[in-house]
Formats: structure tokens, C-alpha cells, sequence
């Protein structure tokens, strides 16, 4: 078939391959790797619970996320994974730090972990040592932590 706009097996092989491999993950599903889980898990901030952080740490998270640490761009100003550069991150668009469902299901470590180390298969890059500091990291957490709004 000289010509033709058919395209070949081989062509329709890659298109299948990429296909099945752009599912979107689950909101709830974890970012850190099952071999890593447990010692993330362990992990705890330097000032204790994130989500009880000291209002001094959480502003400086705020500060930290919106600025060095360039989360804004992705998650975005609202925190809702809707920042300027979020269209980029397909099939995994960031997470949306509002939905209190997965605030309530990752620990302190787990989202410390992937600042630290990135989120594999996601567009989310290690931040730590490069950009942030372990301290600096640990304050975006209790930032992150203050998008949940539970109802009074």
C-alpha cells in the first residue's frame, strides 16, 4: 500500500504503548514507591505535626511555596494542582492539596518524601538538596497541610 495513510503496524504499536501508559493515577493512590513507604512514613517535621504547625512555620511555608520552591507553578496560588504550568504535567496533573481526602491519607513523611526525592512518572522534581533545604521542605509541608479547610 505505496502511499497510503494507513499507518503501519509497527507505528500503530507505539501509538497503543503510549496510550496505556498516559492513565491518569488515582488522587488517592501514593506518590512515594512501596519500597520507600515505610521509612517516609517515619519521617516526622522538626517541629512535630505539620498539620498543629506553629502559624510562624506555616507562613514561612507559604513563603517558601510560592517562592524558592516554585510549587505555586504547578499546584498553584489556591493550592488545587491549577498553577500556570499544571497543563504540562499530563497524564498526572498535580495533586490538589484542597481535597482533604488525600491530605487525610498521606503522612507527613510521605509529602516531605516527595519534595525531597520527586514523584517518579510525575512531572514533580526533587527539591532537596538542589533547591530547598530539609528545614525549608518541611515548612512547605505544614504550608500544603493549611489547604485543607476542615468544616467547623
Amino acid at each position: 500500500m505505496n502511499g497510503s495513510k494507513i499507518p503501519s503496524w509497527a507505528s500503530l504499536l507505539v501509538i497503543l504503548v503510549a496510550s496505556l501508559s498516559c492513565v491518569e493515577r488515582h488522587p488517592l493512590q501514593p506518590r512515594v514507591p512501596e519500597p520507600q513507604m515505610e521509612q517516609a512514613s517515619r519521617l516526622t517535621a522538626p517541629y512535630g505535626d505539620a498539620q498543629t504547625a506553629p502559624p510562624a512555620i506555616v507562613i514561612e511555608g507559604k513563603q517558601l511555596y510560592e517562592g524558592k520552591g516554585a510549587c505555586a507553578l504547578c499546584h498553584g496560588l489556591s493550592g488545587k494542582g491549577d498553577g500556570p504550568a499544571a497543563h504540562l504535567h499530563n497524564p498526572h496533573p498535580p495533586r490538589d492539596f484542597t481535597d482533604c481526602t488525600v491530605q487525610q491519607a498521606r503522612k507527613d513523611g510521605e509529602l516531605f518524601w516527595v519534595i525531597k526525592h520527586g514523584s517518579p512518572g510525575t512531572g514533580m522534581v526533587p527539591l532537596v538538596p538542589g533547591i530547598l533545604t530539609e528545614d525549608e521542605a518541611w515548612k512547605i509541608v505544614a504550608y500544603v497541610r493549611s489547604f485543607c479547610k476542615k468544616p467547623a
